[in-house]
Formats: structure tokens, C-alpha cells, sequence
């Protein structure tokens, strides 16, 4: 049901597979980072007495601050160049290394997420590089180049959590010597872009206005990325003031365009895209380390990657000889995704854990890149702007909904499951102060630290540390069982979009010359 061109392996540039490459080691420099970090979590709120929601915000900042960077990055890419930006992208790489490795016990909290935050800013930057670059010089098939692009993230993934384990558990160093490690790709990515010439992207060089990029996003599409940035401001007046303002300009700037209602659809399938993917791969490890054991929750974090990395490679097999078209494929994917999560909430043993993750990460796997390249498909004269905006709304979403609203869950469903079967131990071990998640009810979870100390207590622990292990993993099954209603409500849209295509012809890219 697809009626993509044939493939053809030949960019439109002399150095594109250099280029291709490239992006490929900046984003697996991404992945590396963030595995690294989801291996810390644990050292940092043994070291700070962090909680799931505090360690969920510091998670967050590392979304979040990619939606800066990809967005601006997506908005100024054109006009300053793409080798500019990877140079802004490495001085933020090592900033972000300086400002974490400063973090103490008085100011821990805020120089980790600040930290974390630049780190995000940084690969943000990146990849509104890498996404319309790669797009560009492979216009032909961009899901099958997207998705080669992108399987340099799970496979940082795997190298980091590898890289965590050898550097932590078997040579003794502290999550400082760790962090360092991804220091190594960043600077790889660098030698492979220097010196390199980069073409515009289709829009920029047929003369598309600045103004006529933001066409297709207009007032809905705008929405979509106003609101996520009002509730990054705090969500309250002055957030909601700043998203306004910023609503008013794009308005403004395209004359009060509405903009296509199919793309504001997608942006917000996007948002969950990113909640459900990343918000998920930021707490995978901690969660089923805590149900099996922490070597088992490592090897199955390297499972689901190592698994996403192959698959990435296969896109243009399954669009070509499967007969997928690019929302057929994204179908199938939610609808696997929602089977992964909802047997991993009742998985027992390792085997069937190696089964339900698995069958998440197969789901997973074409989320990201595949909605960027319907985007690139169908909106040709939005260029770098749209797919950046587009990063920039699953990364907030993330770091805003998936990363801080899994911590909360966690957070609630151990409090409430202790509290039920043991009030006295909740009493004595809940935190100081609630833990709070947008509108809902706030919770005061279990402490950080005593959380930690009766985990690492194992068998040896006393009764009350082996009510409170038991409780928290109640409470992650409960979590990856909620968790599994986001793909189901993706699997819907994605529904609705096939049979929108199936009614106007199916599927196809769109020519420029069609939008103007």
C-alpha cells in the first residue's frame, strides 16, 4: 500500500553517506549520555536521597532542554549553517560535563538538572542537524535513512549501559568516572564533521520564506508546542503568559494561518510518542532491576536496544517487500507496544521479560523516525522547521510528561500499596515533603535513600525493608501497566490517519511544487 519510488542508495551530494555517518555518531553520543545517566539514578539518590519524582524531574531537565535545542536549533539551521551548530552542540557537550561534575550535597539537585538540561540542549542542537540533513541528501527514501540514522540511539544505549557496567561494577568507579565516558563519541562526532560542506534544505533552496515554513505549522500546530512550553515555565500565570506570547508571534508571523490540521494531529501524536518511548527507556533499567535484579535490568535494557538497532535497519524491507506504507507500520508498531508493556506489568520469571520487552522494543523501534519522515513526506515547504518542532514536542513531552509522570507513578503506586499493608513502616519511611505532578493529587512517596539502603539490604534485610522492596515493585507493575495506555491511544490516531489516507488515494510524498 505504498507507492514510494524505488529506493536508490545515492545521495543528492557527493559526502552525503559522510554526512549520514556523522549524525549517526552525534545521536549515538546522545544515547551513550543517556544510558550512562539512567545507570547513575540509583548512586545519585542513594547519595542525595532523591525520590523517584525528584529523580524523574532530573531525568526531565534531559528531554526538555533537547526541545530548546532542536526547535531553535530547527529555526536558525538555514540561516547560520549546519557546521556552526554542530560547533555549539560539542561546547555545549563539555559544559554539560563541568556543570554535573560540580553537583554537592548542598546544590545537588540543581547542578545535576541544569547539568542534565545543557547536556539535552546540546543533542537537541544535533539533531536539528541531523534530521533535515539526512532528509535532504536522501529525499528518495527518508524512512529508510531516517530509521539508519536513528538506530545510532539505541545502540548508544546499549554501548553506555555496557560502558556503566564495566566502568561501575567491575572497575569500582564512581558515577562521575562513568558520566566522563561519553565524552569519547562526542568528540568522535566532531572529527567526522569537520571540514565538511552541507546543502540547504529543499525549502531553503527553492527560496521558501521563513514565514512560509511556519504555514503548515500555524495556530494548532504552535498550540501543541505553547502549551508544553507553558508547563515547562511552571503552568501557572507567567508560563501560560509566556505560551501565549508565543502563540500570538507565530500568528503574526504567518498571518493567523491556521495550518494543517493533519500536522497538529501529528505533533500531538508525537507528544506521546515521546512520553511512551523515552519517558519509558528512562526508567526501564531502574524498573526492572528492581523486579529481577540489577545485572538482569541491565541486560535487559541492552535486549530492547540492541534490538531497536537492528530492526532501525530494516524499515525500507518492511515498506517495500511488506507492503507497509509509513502509518500502516506506525499501526503496527503501537499495537505491539501496547502487548510489551502490558505483559511486562505481570512478568515473573527472565524468559517471559526477554519476551514482553522484547515485543515493546519491536514496537517501539519505528516510533521516532518514521513520524519524522510522514513529516518530511508530506511537508516539503516547512523543511528543517517542522521536523525540528516536531523532535522539539517529543522531547518536552518526555521530559515534562512521560519521565517526571512514570516517577510520580511509581511514587504513588509504592506509597499506596505500603500504606495499605503496613502504615507504620510508611510512616516512619515516607519522604519530608509530597511529590507533585501537574494537576494531580500530590503523594509523598517513600524517602529516596531508605528505598535504596532496603534494596541493596536484599534477603538480609530487616521485615520493614522487605515490606517496602515489595511494595515498590507493586508499584512498577502498576506503572508499566498505565504506561500501556499511551501507545493504545497512539494505535487509535495512527488507525484514524490509515483509513484518512485510504480514502484520498493512499499514501505518497508530496512534491514542494504542490504546496506553493
Amino acid at each position: 500500500m505504498t507507492s514510494n519510488p524505488a529506493i536508490s542508495n545515492q545521495g543528492t551530494v557527493p559526502n552525503a553517506s559522510r554526512l549520514l555517518w556523522a549524525g549517526f555518531m552525534a545521536i549515538l553520543a546522545a544515547g551513550v549520555g543517556f544510558a550512562l545517566r539512567g545507570g547513575i539514578f540509583g548512586a545519585w539518590a542513594s547519595e542525595y536521597g532523591f525520590t523517584a519524582t525528584q529523580l524523574g524531574a532530573i531525568g526531565g531537565a534531559g528531554f526538555t532542554g533537547f526541545c530548546f535545542g532542536i526547535i531553535i536549533g530547527g529555526v536558525i539551521v538555514d540561516k547560520l549553517g549546519y557546521g556552526k551548530l554542530v560547533a555549539l552542540a560539542l561546547l555545549g557537550h563539555v559544559l554539560s560535563a563541568v556543570v554535573t561534575f560540580m553537583a554537592t550535597k548542598q546544590n545537588a539537585y540543581d547542578f545535576l538538572y541544569w547539568g542534565m538540561f545543557i547536556f539535552a540542549y546540546a543533542n537537541g542542537t544535533l539533531e536539528a542537524v541531523a534530521n533535515p540533513l539526512v532528509a535532504t541528501v536522501y529525499p528518495q527514501n527518508r524512512t529508510h535513512y531516517l530509521n539508519i540514522l536513528h538506530a545510532s540511539w539505541p545502540l548508544g544505549m546499549v554501548v553506555g549501559a555496557v560502558a556503566s557496567y564495566l566502568l561501575g561494577n567491575v572497575m569500582g568507579l564512581g558515577w562521575k568516572g562513568q558520566l566522563a565516558f561519553y565524552l569519547v563519541p562526542t568528540a568522535a562526532y566532531a572529527i567526522m564533521f569537520m571540514g565538511q560542506s552541507f546543502p540547504k534544505s529543499e525549502a531553503a533552496a527553492k527560496g521558501a520564506s521563513f514565514a512560509d515554513m511556519f504555514k503548515d505549522v500555524g495556530l494548532l500546530g504552535a498550540a501543541v508546542v505553547c502549551y508544553l512550553l507553558a508547563l515547562f515555565f511552571g503552568g501557572a500565570a507567567m508560563g501560560f503568559t509566556i505560551g501565549g506570547v508565543l502563540l500570538i508571534a507565530v500568528g503574526v508571523l504567518t498571518r493567523f494561518s491556521f495550518g494543517s490540521f493533519l500536522l497538529f494531529v501529528l505533533f500531538i501524536t508525537h507528544a506521546l510518542v515521546g512520553a511512551v518511548e523515552l519517558g519509558t527507556d528512562g526508567w526501564i533499567e531502574a524498573i526492572t532491576g528492581n523486579l529481577f535484579t540489577p545485572e538482569q535490568g541491565k541486560i535487559l535494557f541492552v535486549w530492547t536496544s540492541a534490538i531497536m538497532f537492528g530492526l532501525r535497519f530494516c524499515a525500507n524491507f518492511i515498506e517495500t517487500k511488506l507492503g507497509l506504507s509509513p502509518v500502516g507500520l506506525l499501526l503496527t508498531s503501537a499495537i505491539l507496544a501496547v502487548v510489551g508493556l502490558q505483559m511486562a506489568s505481570g512478568m515473573n520469571s527472565f524468559v517471559i521479560a526477554l519476551v514482553a520487552l522484547g515485543l515493546y522494543a519491536v514496537g517501539k523501534t519505528f516510533f521516532w523516525p518514521t513520524m519524522l519522515a510522514v513529516v518530511g513526506d508530506r511537508y516539503p515547504r516547512s523543511g528543517a522547521v517542522a521536523m525540528s518542532i516536531m523532535g522539539g514536542i517529543g522531547m518536552l513531552s518526555a521530559g515534562l510528561i512521560g519521565g517526571p509522570g512514570l516517577g510520580y507513578a511509581k511514587d504513588r503506586f509504592t506509597a499506596e500499596n505500603l500504606k495499605s499493608t503496613n502504615a507504620a513502616v510508611y510512616d516512619a519511611n515516607k519522604a519530608a515533603a509530597p511529590s507533585k505532578f501537574l494537576f494531580l493529587a500530590p503523594v509523598t512517596a517513600v524517602d529516596g535513600s531508605k528505598l535504596e539502603a532496603a534494596k541493596k539490604a536484599g534477603d538480609k534485610g530487616t521485615p520493614e525493608q522487605k515490606a517496602i522492596v515489595a511494595a515498590n515493585q507493586l508499584g512498577d507493575r502498576a506503572t508499566l501497566k498505565i504506561d500501556s495506555y499511551i501507545p493504545l491511544t497512539m494505535a487509535a490516531i495512527y488507525l484514524a490517519m490509515l483509513l484518512y489516507f485510504k480514502g484520498i488515494g493512499g499514501y505518497r510524498a508530496v512534491k514542494l511544487e504542490e504546496q506553493t
